[in-house]
């Protein structure tokens, strides 16, 4: 019997290696009798946000009970663990960490006792002065079990002399820089805040009840749609939402800074369907597609998308340019984590796992391939190639957003710029080295009127290298992100 090789692919459902990742999703429910059950179903429909661990804390507004786990949504909660969650106030997160170790410590939401009650909370983003605030409390006494930068919330909120919770995490925000969508779970309460520049997503909903209504919250609207809750807007950039017993009060925690929302949310992180910054994903997709043809036209038979995330780009190529979009590169959605390879080495193994070509669509043919980034440019080389082995004649590489050139600090899984392709090469160089016969990006200027910025809220760091913080810690999250990969 021939011995085989274990090839364990990394922790994602996404289909290549070289894209970039978001930290996670988020999710809160105020007033539901099976707010476990809805919170699973909200992570469900955020699990693309995140691969890594799952969780959900809930209150029955005598005790906090919280569970979660490594792994996918759907593994974790079994129907006998979701009805050990009673209540009708959950929080929930799903993770992909960029800021601490892939360990079940630093799994979501995380709960304590402290001298403001039972507290649980979630986090998406990066806090980019976490390591100073830690330093500060370890002095002061305070003992981390976690790496994550979400536990520095927790005693910030423990240490504070506030006396209220919503005054206690007021002051606990206000001493944090970088990134945060965070949701905060009491045992008669449910808060809600967002940083004021409001870098990550966090949309505020309603779910109607024969007796009411529900309110919820989520990092993106297709968590709404699957519960059938109805989307109102989202919490602003600087904003504190606190929902209990007396009613639902907003307020501004901070002054709204210049926003910095995520451009990268429109370029690949959402899903489609979803609402993101009050604006519909799949149009700004097909908008960067329309585009990315009017500048980087070329004479060509078919237009083909990377799946999955490079189809809506790609439809607003086709669309444009009167090119046939063709869906040549079918994606196997049930690639798990591990798989047994053949002893015998195959070429690109890895890549025809997860796509395989249509031949018939692609032979003799010149090729357009709309892919929605490049990172890294190795799972793009052997994409071109596999495209050129099932017999197309050209291959021409359009990419819907400018060159990724620096890292994110805001809770972007981002490589290091050393790793960054077109950080280091030019863009003939990096044609040359994914074997295309012709290389495009979309330009800035046509990013932005593909996300309709006419009032400059989007952050663009990943491309222009200008951050929207003062980042006081570059040199230590730039190694933390090396120690991770």
């Amino acid at each position: 019997m021939n011995q085989r090789n274990f090839l364990t692919l990394p922790p994602t459902t996404y289909p290549f290696d070289d894209k970039l990742h978001e930290e996670c999703g988020v999710f809160a429910i105020y007033g539901h009798p099976e707010a476990s059950n809805l919170t699973y179903l909200g992570l469900y429909a955020l699990q693309h946000r995140g691969q890594e661990s799952a969780g959900i804390a809930t209150s029955d507004r005598r005790e906090i009970r919280c569970y979660k786990s490594m792994g996918h949504v759907a593994d974790i909660f079994t129907p006998e663990q979701i009805a050990c969650l009673p209540g009708d106030l959950a929080i929930g997160h799903t993770r992909y960490s960029t800021a601490g170790d892939t360990v079940l410590l630093n799994a979501q939401p995380f709960s304590v006792a402290c001298n403001k009650g039972q507290i649980a909370v979630a986090h998406n983003g990066n806090i980019t002065n976490a390591g100073d605030l830690r330093r500060e409390l370890e002095r002061e006494g305070s003992i981390f079990q976690a790496s994550s930068d979400t536990e520095v919330i927790l005693h910030l909120v423990a240490r504070s002399r506030e006396r209220t919770l919503a005054g206690a995490l007021r002051e606990a925000l206000l001493q944090l820089d970088g990134a945060f969508s965070l949701v905060f779970l009491a045992r008669d309460r449910v808060i809600v805040a967002r940083d004021p520049h409001g870098f990550r997503p966090l949309a505020f909903g309603e779910l109607q009840m024969d007796n009411g209504k529900a309110y919820v919250f989520a990092s993106e609207t297709c968590a709404f749609d699957l519960i059938n809750a109805e989307y109102v807007n989202d919490v602003e950039p600087g904003e504190m939402v606190c929902i209990g017993p007396e009613g639902m009060t907003r307020e501004r925690f901070a002054p709204e800074g210049p926003h910095a929302q995520c451009v990268f949310e429109h370029v690949y992180f959402s899903r489609p369907d979803s609402i993101v910054f009050g604006r519909p994903v799949q149009e700004s997709r097909e908008n960067l597609g329309r585009l990315l043809a009017q500048e980087s036209g070329v004479d060509a038979d078919v237009v083909v998308p990377v799946p999955d995330s490079g189809v809506a780009a790609a439809i607003g190529y086709a669309s444009e340019s009167g090119i046939p979009f063709r869906q040549a590169l079918i994606r196997n959605h049930y690639v798990g984590r591990t798989f047994i390879e053949p002893s015998q080495a195959i070429r690109d193994f890895g890549v025809k796992l997860k796509l395989n070509p249509v031949r018939h669509l692609l032979e003799g043919k010149r090729v357009i391939l709309v892919d929605d980034s490049l990172v890294r440019g190795t799972t793009s080389r052997k994409i071109v190639r596999m495209v050129r082995n099932a017999g197309a004649t050209e291959v021409h590489m359009r990419i819907s957003c400018p060159p990724t050139i620096s890292p994110c600090f805001y809770g972007v899984d981002t490589p290091r710029e050393n790793e960054l392709i077109a950080a280091n090469h030019s863009i003939e160089e990096i044609r040359e080295y994914v074997e295309a016969d012709s290389l495009a990006y979309l330009s800035l200027d046509s990013l932005r009127r593909a996300v309709a910025d006419n009032n400059k809220e989007y952050c663009y760091a990943c491309y222009t290298r200008e951050y929207p913080t003062e980042l006081v810690q570059i040199e230590e999250l730039v190694a933390a992100r090396g120690r991770r990969r």
